[in-house]
């Protein structure tokens, strides 16, 4: 009996111990209230996660059982602010397990995923909280709310019946195991493009096959070797910072066909990391869940929650631009084939040719080598041109903090301090490819803002990307491509950092799919004005300014094969909402309806989509299910309202910058997404301006 009693007490000393050393049970200590990145350790995720659902839950219920008449402030606010600990879990874990995973965390994710979903059901088919979520809702002009607290009721009440709060007994049972199993297949899908993605390397042992590559992509391959032990080898990979130079510059084009080929297979190649099944099953399940909550399809019900509201008006609008695109992009094809023809070999125009005599046609039309403008994009100058355009724009000033702990030596820390002074809030940027780290470029929050208590929370950010990395003699060099991006992804990060919300889930970037590019998509519009490339487009290693004439050339080029590059864009979105409104997958099979979906569009053969089924993260992992026209749609809301500033001859017109910071930028999802935009431009968006500014009218 003693050795029983001992034990049992050693267990709960070591419970005590483990959960004393868990950083997430221990208020952080920075000032910031930024995790220690330094002390997380993969053992601490779970136990955190059991934790932080055991006292949501237990928030959750208090909530539900109050015997109290439900109000706003116990009820909507109450479950607004709940979950603190898990919120601080779940943000730091999904967070690194897009940039720094690994196999353990790996299995943490598939082990926590159900579990998460499983919570996340009990919350939404809580039928006592509903009827109090009912009862306010039912009431609500009687209630004397403000507009942010009837936003957010209404919101609660569309997400407790888009969650099957009104469904039966026997419906909910069937919705909790689809949620789980969607979440699990969505995990295998972004699992196994990672994995592909980091299995492929192309090893290069003979000079001669590098034959038209500049000699710092040449340089930056053979460093790729030698991290892998390959030393006096070149290794090229199925990142973009790796291939895209192989396309536009090799003469080597069966090197160029290999690797083109390399990115758009991935994950398509009949062996256990193969995700056709993965989507035939994500298909199914999300279907089902569509019809079992009253729509016919699953972009029904996803669209249901949008500005666009239905499928029918992203078609029409899709085929508005997908028009002239593909109309452009056919003339584009003419002319590099007549271009090839030139080269006397007879060769037909492929997709692994478009770059790299897109590349020569652009240095014969308009002079412009994007080689040669890569040595003024030094990436920390191009990160410091979007800081001193936040300067300018919105008072910002960003303030270096080199002792902040951080997940990745990769990763760098900023304060943001409003013009008076005030803190704004914290971004983290990570910029280079790695194992752990999934393709593309991203914006995450660590801690979101709200305000609680007379307390502001100020929020930390994280912008991701996978731009060229330095080498042994040069710093991280970007192209065209990157330096938008990079401009981009910190739109995002202003969305996230300037919110003024009271509740979290109205706060910074949570706004509806289609409207959440335009913070991002706007920054871009501000790349390539010759007034903001002055602060940032400086040569690394003279420091002088680009030449006008580099300048003036970029602006010339401004809508050079705009054909291919919404075509490839707007294939992916035709192929998204093909997918997501399907209303039957029976004897579903993937290459075929891609293929027959490709077809109906009239996809010319020389362009690959974008994004092919098997490795289109947006829309079976990242949240842009039915949703990737949104880059599109809000192009038009960016142009017009980019447009807003170029009407008053002055870029950093202060006027227009405090309206689009005072009604976009702070305001997150506290109204409806068009009020917003009325109440900044005073008008609807006019996608004329979209048209113009792509060449495509």
């Amino acid at each position: 009996m003693k050795k029983i009693l001992l034990s049992l007490i050693m267990g709960l000393l070591l419970v005590g111990c483990a959960k004393n050393d868990n950083p997430f049970f221990k208020d952080y200590t920075n000032k910031y209230g930024a995790p220690p990145f330094d002390q997380i350790k993969n053992e601490h995720y779970m136990p955190a996660f059991k934790e932080g659902i055991k006292q949501h839950q237990a928030e959750i219920d208090a909530i539900a059982d109050n015997k109290e008449a439900p109000t706003f402030e116990n009820t909507i606010a109450a479950v607004d602010y709940s979950g603190e600990l898990l919120k601080k879990i779940s943000s730091v874990f999904f967070n690194l397990y897009s940039a720094e995973t690994n196999d353990d965390m790996a299995k943490i994710a598939e082990e926590v995923t159900p579990i998460l979903s499983e919570h996340s059901d009990n919350i939404y088919l809580n039928e006592k909280l509903f009827a109090r979520v009912k009862i306010l809702y039912n009431n609500r002009s009687t209630l004397g709310l403000n507009a942010e607290q009837n936003r957010l009721l209404e919101k609660y009440h569309k997400d407790f019946v888009r969650s099957g709060a009104d469904l039966n007994e026997e419906d909910k049972a069937k919705l909790r195991e689809i949620n789980k199993n969607l979440g699990l297949a969505e995990l295998t899908f972004g699992q196994n493009v990672l994995d592909e993605t980091n299995s492929y390397k192309k090893v290069i042992e003979n000079e001669a096959e590098l034959v038209g590559l500049p000699e710092s992509v040449r340089q930056a391959a053979a460093e790729t070797a030698k991290e892998d032990s390959l030393d006096g080898k070149w290794v090229f990979t199925t990142q973009k910072s790796s291939f895209i130079p192989v396309l536009q510059y090799s003469k080597n084009r069966e090197l160029r066909k290999e690797l083109l080929m390399a990115y758009t297979t991935r994950a398509n190649h009949d062996n256990d990391k193969d995700n056709k099944a993965v989507i035939v099953k994500i298909m199914k399940l999300r279907t089902q869940k569509a019809h079992l909550l009253g729509f016919e399809s699953s972009a029904d019900f996803i669209l249901d929650d949008t500005m666009a509201k239905t499928p029918k008006t992203v078609y029409d609008f899709l085929k508005t631009v997908w028009t002239p695109a593909l109309a452009k992009a056919k003339v584009e094809a003419y002319e590099l084939q007549k271009m090839m023809d030139k080269d006397g070999k007879g060769e037909k125009l492929e997709p692994w040719d478009w770059w790299y005599y897109s590349e020569k046609l652009r240095k014969e039309k308009y002079d412009l080598d994007e080689e040669a403008l890569k040595p003024y994009f030094k990436l920390e100058n191009v990160r410091q041109g979007v800081f001193d355009l936040a300067s300018k724009l919105y008072g910002l000033k960003f303030i270096k903090l080199d002792s902040m702990p951080v997940y990745n030596p990769d990763v760098e820390v900023f304060e943001v301090k409003d013009a008076d002074d005030s803190l704004i809030g914290i971004l983290y940027t990570d910029y280079f490819p790695r194992p752990g780290k999934r393709a593309g470029a991203w914006m995450n929050n660590i801690v979101e803002q709200y305000k609680k208590d007379g307390v502001n929370h100020r929020p930390i950010i994280c912008n991701v990307g996978n731009f060229t990395k330095p080498t042994v003699d040069k710093p991280s060099l970007l192209n065209m491509d990157e330096v938008e991006t990079l401009f981009h992804e910190f739109g995002h990060a202003l969305h996230g950092l300037l919110t003024q919300a009271t509740y979290p889930s109205l706060s910074g970037t949570n706004v509806a799919r289609d409207f959440v590019e335009l913070p991002s998509q706007v920054m871009e519009n501000w790349c390539w004005e010759p007034e903001v490339m002055k602060t940032y487009a400086k040569h690394f290693q003279t420091g002088e300014v680009m030449p006008q004439e580099l300048m003036d050339k970029i602006q010339k080029a401004g809508t050079f094969n705009q054909g291919f590059i919404n075509t490839e864009l707007l294939s992916a979105s035709i192929l998204d909402m093909d997918y997501h409104t399907i209303k039957d997958t029976a004897d579903f099979d993937v290459a075929a309806f891609e293929k027959a979906s490709l077809e109906r569009m009239g996809m010319i053969p020389e362009i690959i989509v974008r994004y092919r089924s098997t490795f289109f993260n947006h829309i079976f992992t990242t949240g842009y299910s039915a949703g990737y026209y949104s880059y599109t749609w809000a192009a038009v809301l960016d142009a017009d309202a980019f447009q807003a500033f170029k009407e008053t001859g002055d870029v950093y017109n202060p006027k227009v910058a405090t309206a689009f910071r005072k009604n976009i930028l702070e305001r997150g999802d506290t109204d409806d997404p068009m009020k917003l935009y009325r109440a900044f431009r005073g008008a609807d968006p006019n996608p004329e301006a979209l048209l113009k500014r792509r060449g495509l009218k």
